[in-house]
């Protein structure tokens, strides 16, 4: 790994860290306060908010992961250059479309 993509993955977890606080803080307050998955729903959709919020968090996430499995790829799989590059890209892409179209999913009106 090169550290240019050490810094990434280490900024990606800085990112991550207080979304993650903030993700379980709210579900934990969503469940205590009996909300159904309409009423939550009722809440998210159409919120600017909360597309920034969990949108970022997608980004976040899915820059450390596909940083990190390149990493695994390169050390248990043995990949190298052009094709392990790929793969990293590929999951990169992978996890942002689906993890936007979730995003989407919960905040479009």
């Amino acid at each position: 790994m090169t550290f240019r993509l050490y810094m990434v993955q280490r900024i990606s977890a800085l990112i991550m860290a207080p979304l993650v606080l903030m993700h379980i803080a709210v579900m934990i307050y969503a469940i205590q306060g009996g909300l159904s998955a309409e009423e939550i729903l009722g809440r998210t959709q159409g919120s600017v908010l909360w597309f920034l919020f969990y949108g970022t968090f997608v980004v976040a996430v899915s820059i450390h992961a596909a940083i990190g499995l390149r990493t695994v790829l390169s050390e248990w799989a043995g990949l190298r250059g052009t094709a392990l590059n790929a793969a990293a890209w590929a999951v990169l892409a992978l996890l942002l479309i689906l993890g936007m179209q979730a995003v989407y999913g919960v905040t479009a009106t």
